[in-house]
């Protein structure tokens, strides 16, 4: 399988916790669909403490994994949303 592209998208999107609406990272997301996993390379900005817990609520709202090879954080559906 193919590795994602470093340089990734431009497009920034702001990602917030769905229950306290803190905002939790500002990520370069490519296409229009769901939010379901975030690479760790293409974060431009983290607002957390420990990586997938919500600094406002201590909510988790991700699962740390490999996807591909490269490290990621894989959505729980329904924590996080995104504009």
């Amino acid at each position: 399988m193919a590795k994602p592209n470093k340089k990734g998208p431009t497009k920034t999107v702001d990602i917030f916790c769905q229950s306290c609406k803190a905002q939790l990272y500002k990520y370069r997301k490519g296409g229009k669909g769901a939010l379901v996993k975030c690479f760790v390379e293409r974060i431009s900005q983290d607002y957390t403490q420990t990586p997938c817990q919500c600094p406002n609520c201590q909510q988790v709202f991700a699962r740390e994994t490999l996807i591909r090879g490269v490290a990621a954080y894989k959505m729980i559906g329904g924590k996080v949303f995104f504009k």
